[in-house]
């Protein structure tokens, strides 16, 4: 056997293997691990939840026209709502009644929730809704899903179970007691709009919202191809174009407002033609923000890109031309490091977002 003086003078001279790891890319060293959005949402506090589902909701339009997010004790049961009709609560919409607990819903962590509808409801403070349904992190437990499956066994269990879970925990202003017209309300009651949804399900359906990226990071995907622009302009060129050709004519001096008109010089019918194809690659842009960053995002770039070159366009120059030049040449000079597009900006983008907010006046060539 050996002795300790041994043992200890192994651990002390024994080289200690170096732990295998494949070689850290620059994402990794920045970032560490990527934690998948299923595992992020169990650490979410509720308000973050509700926000989170707020977003998914949203990512649901058209189907609905608005969606609202109630917040405090008067909430009546209501944490997200999906509304389809300018009647709001009164019209047909549907309840995302959001729980954030350590462990699977049970059936009486719901059934309170269940009461206030129903007592709401029968109140008239709101039409029933569409359809209601549990969000929780962790999902619902297997007692509850069987009852919310089952919409009879779900009705029997909440009377049976009413004074305990329900009566004192409806209004902090009475005890409700199931009887007499709300009791027959509660009857007649439609069970089977109370439902579930398996939190996997939501985070693949929140995939698809502006919002996804935007909260678990993974950055963006490719864009689409873009189309070369219309032989005719389309309505939404007419203003840049109308710039455009201003711009030209200072150059010229000469009136010049439409393709045809610069025939004369085959370098400006090639600017012509490249400023339409940027003015095209950032509409492709705006188009692919709507799709996967949030609102603003795009806007935010636009914003970013004017106050980069705003004083170059002020500034004096020779003819409009040469204020488009200078301008243009600035954008693609910009530094835009911060913007949650800039992964996917190609240089056509920051040139044809000059034309965007010449579209809109933001920016005019001929001074």
């Amino acid at each position: 056997m050996a002795h300790q003086s041994d043992i200890a003078a192994v651990l002390l001279t024994s080289e200690v293997a170096v732990p295998k790891q494949p070689p850290a890319n620059s994402a990794k060293i920045q970032f560490g691990k990527v934690i998948p959005p299923q595992q992020q949402i169990l650490i979410y506090s509720p308000d973050e939840w509700e926000a989170f589902i707020q977003e998914w909701a949203t990512g649901k339009k058209p189907s609905y026209s608005k969606v609202v997010r109630l917040a405090g004790a008067s909430d009546m049961g209501i944490d997200v709502a999906g509304l389809t009709e300018a009647s709001g609560f009164f019209g047909i919409w549907d309840n995302y009644q959001c729980k954030h607990y350590d462990a699977s819903l049970t059936p009486s962590d719901v059934m309170p929730e269940i009461g206030k509808m129903l007592w709401h409801s029968f109140q008239k403070e709101f039409a029933p809704p569409r359809t209601y349904r549990f969000m929780a992190p962790k999902g619902c437990g297997i007692s509850l899903q069987r009852l919310l499956l089952k919409p009879i066994a779900l009705k029997e269990r909440l009377f049976e179970k009413w004074d305990d879970w329900c009566a004192g925990k409806i209004t902090s202003t009475q005890t409700v007691k199931l009887e007499g017209d709300f009791q027959t309300y509660c009857e007649a009651y439609n069970y089977s709009t109370f439902t579930y949804m398996n939190p996997l399900e939501v985070v693949d359906e929140h995939r698809l919202t502006p919002y996804f990226v935007a909260r678990f990071g993974g950055g963006l995907a490719g864009r689409p191809t873009i189309e070369s622009p219309p032989g005719v302009p389309a309505d939404n060129e007419s203003r840049y174009l109308h710039h455009l050709f201003e711009a030209y004519g200072d150059n010229k001096k000469t009136a010049l407002a439409k393709a045809e008109d610069l025939s004369p010089w085959p370098e400006l019918a090639t600017h012509y033609h490249r400023q339409r194809e940027s003015f095209y690659h950032a509409e492709s842009l705006r188009n692919f923000a709507r799709d996967t960053v949030p609102p603003g995002t795009y806007e935010a770039l636009q914003d970013e890109v004017y106050a980069g070159v705003v004083d170059i366009g002020e500034g004096p120059h020779p003819d409009g031309l040469a204020c488009l030049t200078a301008v243009a040449q600035a954008a693609t000079m910009l530094p835009l490091t911060e913007n949650g597009l800039i992964s996917v900006v190609k240089m056509q983008d920051r040139r044809g977002i000059c034309h965007q907010l010449a579209n809109v006046d933001r920016l005019i060539w001929k001074k």
